[in-house]
């Protein structure tokens, strides 16, 4: 069993489910049990098979309600799939759990987002980054001047750079150029 593979699909899970609508409850479900999936291997448990199996089960209703494509969600529901027989391989033919040796990758480093305080952010997005998928899905696209309208406080400069770190991400793609650049999701 690959921890690596395990770490992927989580960290694919986390940034799929960032498109989902910001106070769905299914939102939350999904990345909670794919936490118990992670931690479970850590920690040398035996990951059940009942956690992979609800995650199955959130995975089909987040495919009918069209917040993101169905093949992503159909991508990582065949991972997971992929997970469930590794996990089933790797009990069944591993030495006893205290003899099994897991190594653990470095952790990326904390990085510290100088627009939003003293906030620390995780590989994760701010409330801005946030409100402005929400809008991306609400309009279709949009400008930087037009997220400053709900943003007044914010500076544009620092609205560009929210835009930019969800370009880079492949969450957003951008169209034009100069005054005449738009954003829209990715797709």
């Amino acid at each position: 069993m690959n921890k690596d593979f395990l770490l992927k699909i989580t960290n694919e899970l986390y940034r799929l489910t960032l498109l989902f609508p910001k106070k769905e409850p299914l939102r939350y479900k999904i990345r909670e049990v794919a936490d118990e999936v992670l931690a479970d291997f850590v920690s040398n448990k035996n990951t059940p098979k009942e956690k992979l199996e609800i995650l199955d089960g959130y995975f089909e209703v987040a495919k009918n309600q069209n917040w993101i494509k169905p093949e992503d969600i159909l991508n990582l529901q065949e991972k997971y799939c992929k997970l469930k027989e590794d996990l089933k391989n790797f009990f069944e033919t591993e030495t006893p759990k205290i003899e099994r040796k897991i190594e653990f990758p470095q952790i990326a480093p904390v990085q510290i987002s100088s627009s939003v305080g003293n906030r620390i952010s995780i590989n994760s997005m701010n409330e801005r980054q946030e409100k402005i998928l929400e809008v991306l899905r609400e309009k279709g696209r949009a400008q930087v001047w037009e997220i400053k309208q709900i943003f007044p406080q914010v500076s544009k400069r620092t609205l560009r750079r929210d835009f930019e770190s969800l370009f880079k991400r492949g969450i957003i793609e951008r169209i034009g150029e100069r005054n005449n650049t738009f954003y829209r999701l990715e797709g």
